[in-house]
């Protein structure tokens, strides 16, 4: 499960990581995102790349009621394709969801202790995500996202038994490709297989979302 993570780069690095032109004027430094806030998400617009704000908790286009996307903030990579939730944005709406650390709580025999996981670089990355639009009764369409999860590589499993996808970027093409078959789909949704992770004890101040400053990646 993926529940919390951060976004804390400069622009710069996210433009060139995912080869964009620009980020949207209201992008600010990130350390404690939570579900049903909104989140910063690539996706394919013809032949560029846009950045644009989701609201984390996917709420399909069938739903009844906002409320099914607080249950809907991840997806395994293992039913992806077939829950009826997802499949339909499996197939016609992915897209990156921009990241560069997310946390995990590390079960002790004393309590369970909130773990920063990011890259040994401190470099941004893309979490595999799904998106669809819904309308409401009345009032905007809500646009919204979830993050596809898969069982832990090696040097997570001892924090936790799943982590979200993190695609390479030689993955990210096909993910964002509309005319990608199943096949080609399910093929990138793997654990990380980069060797550049890192993990450390933080604050339990990531335990509210109610708190989002630099001491939440703090290591203690």
């Amino acid at each position: 499960m993926c529940g919390r993570y951060t976004i804390a780069s400069p622009e710069e690095w996210i433009r060139e990581e995912f080869d964009l032109f620009e980020l949207p004027s209201d992008y600010r430094p990130r350390y404690n995102v939570a579900p049903s806030q909104e989140v910063l998400a690539v996706v394919q617009a013809g032949d560029t790349r846009r950045a644009g704000w989701l609201r984390w908790g996917l709420v399909p286009f069938w739903a009844k009621e906002l409320a099914i996307g607080n249950r809907m903030i991840n997806a395994r990579a293992e039913s992806v394709a077939e829950k009826p939730a997802f499949r339909n944005s499996f197939r016609r709406r992915r897209c990156l969801i921009v990241a560069d650390g997310f946390y995990e709580w590390q079960q002790t025999d004393e309590s369970k202790v909130p773990m920063w996981i990011h890259r040994r670089s401190h470099r941004p990355f893309a979490f595999a995500g799904l998106w669809d639009r819904w309308q409401p009764p009345e009032g905007e369409p809500v646009v919204s996202c979830t993050i596809v999860t898969t069982s832990a590589n090696d040097a997570l499993r001892p924090i936790h038994e799943r982590m979200p996808v993190i695609l390479p970027r030689e993955a990210r093409a096909t993910w964002l490709d509309p005319s990608a078959d199943v096949d080609a789909l399910l093929s990138v949704l793997r654990p990380y297989e980069g060797d550049d992770l890192e993990a450390h004890a933080v604050s339990t101040l990531v335990n509210s979302p109610k708190n989002d400053v630099p001491d939440c990646i703090t290591p203690v």
